[in-house]
């Protein structure tokens, strides 16, 4: 065994796991001790404050004796779940879209002081999935584009310089999902790209991001036939794990599933199976984010697997040897704050991204998403909790009139928006993706056709532009976030 550790508490290593919740509970205490997990990952729902969010984090480790490998998700722009203590950046493809080495070098560098001065090790980030010209529901702007060249060159930068200040980086999703049309949350995928497509384009980044020293890799969900014969999910794939990101391009760090609740597993075979499969094929670390049952399960038959010897024990030890590197001292106590350098960088990646565009009178009315709605799994920036207030301040006292809509709004909100429609001389519509939600297509299809002059903000992908009328004045927030609504906002140019 490694060290004086037993089998039980080495298979333990293999599971980061979720919690609920913002304190240290009985229940989660004994989940962990249940399981021996050696890894958290973290979410909206266990974040109130930066001080509770520390004190949960050494709470739990006081508590069990020993140090956990921390984890989120911190991507920027629409995947964020800190609420404090962060800058909040843009998405990817708004970064991407300015081409700008430096600005992904400065962001990680920020990212990394940040997320440590909270307690994170490990920032499950960049995205380094190229687009094409495919629909991608899951993916879209948490990409930096669809040049893999690109895509390659400034992961590999913000790689470098959040792993130059003590945070451990992730590229994913091994080999590349970014043209994938099926969102692996829902369902499996079926990608039917060649192994040349796959070098040529996908796994292009990922070769960079090994270069550039990244710390860890992130799998994916789909089936790739062309690559393993076997037809099974890359996250089972001894080929595509093993022989071609161990063996072929040569990665030593720590390989981490994706999660395993997503439908694109749970449909094939229970929880417990896939991780066995996906240990099988050469995963350190399996994900189960947030089942503590499933996660109790998975535990269970991954130690029975090993205790029969159908997994390799030498190999468990190989993967705690790994994942042990990945723990760092925690930072000393101290306060929690966002460099003072990082909402300018936002802002700045933010503008550049947008063209400016011309022809229209100031608009009368505003048709906005209920962002808020949002909050209770993401983080939501406390400007935008109150959204007929926050479209008031940007519009500077010209948004006369104001409607605030769900993200898939109502039959009556539709009615209401038609009301509003016709009592105004000009509209601006915030768009929160036609492409998902068949209600804000309608809406987007109301504004457009009732004959007054519009303009559409679109605020996740710009796929939605496929909707867009020629005549309509059309911009591409790329996201979401205050510094892009804004962004959006100055580059329109009066007539």
């Amino acid at each position: 065994m490694l060290g004086n550790m037993p089998l039980d508490e080495l298979v333990g290593q293999h599971l980061m796991i979720g919690i609920s919740g913002t304190k240290l509970t009985p229940e989660v205490l004994k989940l962990f001790q249940d399981t021996h997990a050696g890894g958290l990952i973290v979410f909206r729902p266990n974040f109130e404050s930066a001080k509770a969010f520390k004190k949960l984090i050494c709470d739990l480790e006081n508590a069990l004796g020993r140090r956990l490998l921390v984890a989120v998700d911190h991507e920027g722009g629409r995947v964020i779940h800190l609420a404090e203590g962060i800058t909040v950046f843009p998405d990817n493809l708004a970064l991407g879209t300015t081409k700008n080495e430096a600005y992904a070098r400065k962001q990680g560098e920020i990212e990394g002081k940040e997320l440590r001065r909270l307690g994170i090790d490990l920032n499950l980030s960049p995205t380094l999935d190229v687009l094409t010209e495919n629909f991608s529901p899951n993916i879209g702007i948490r990409s930096y584009g669809k040049d893999p060249d690109l895509v390659a060159r400034l992961g590999s930068a913000r790689i470098k310089a959040m792993q130059s200040q003590g945070l451990s980086a992730c590229a994913k999703h091994f080999p590349g999902q970014g043209h994938s049309s099926i969102d692996s949350h829902l369902g499996l995928p079926v990608l039917n790209t060649t192994w040349d497509e796959m070098r040529q384009i996908h796994i292009k980044p990922f070769v960079e991001a090994i270069k550039a020293g990244v710390d860890t890799i992130m799998s994916s969900h789909p089936v790739y036939p062309n690559l393993d014969p076997a037809r099974v999910p890359a996250t089972f794939s001894k080929k595509l794990i093993k022989e071609c990101l161990r063996g072929e391009l040569g990665f030593q760090g720590v390989v981490l599933s994706d999660d395993l609740e997503m439908g694109a597993l749970k449909n094939l075979c229970p929880m417990d199976v896939s991780a066995v499969k996906a240990i099988e094929a050469g995963h350190d670390v399996v994900l189960v984010c947030h089942d503590a049952d499933g996660a109790r399960e998975v535990y269970k038959t991954v130690l029975e697997a090993y205790q029969k010897g159908k997994l390799n024990v030498k190999d468990l030890e190989a993967s705690v040897q790994r994942v042990n590197q990945l723990k760092k001292d925690r930072l000393k106590d101290g306060d929690v704050f966002p460099e003072g350098e990082g909402r300018s960088l936002a802002q700045s990646i933010a503008r550049d991204a947008i063209s400016a565009v011309s022809g229209f009178d100031k608009p009368v009315s505003v048709i906005f998403p209920r962002l808020s709605s949002l909050s209770e799994k993401i983080f939501v920036e406390n400007e935008m909790i109150d959204e007929a207030a926050y479209v008031k301040k940007i519009f500077n006292g010209s948004a006369e009139k104001v409607l605030i809509v769900g993200i898939d709004p109502t039959d009556h909100e539709l009615e209401e928006a038609r009301a509003l429609l016709i009592s105004s001389r000009s509209v601006a519509f915030f768009c929160f993706d036609a492409h998902l939600y068949p209600q804000t297509r309608k809406l987007l299809d109301l504004v457009q056709g009732s004959g007054k002059q519009s303009i559409i903000i679109l605020l996740r992908d710009p796929y939605d532009r496929e909707f867009v009328r020629n005549h309509v004045i059309c911009v591409d927030a790329f996201g979401f976030r205050a510094c892009q609504i804004q962004a959006a906002l100055d580059t329109l140019v009066h007539s």
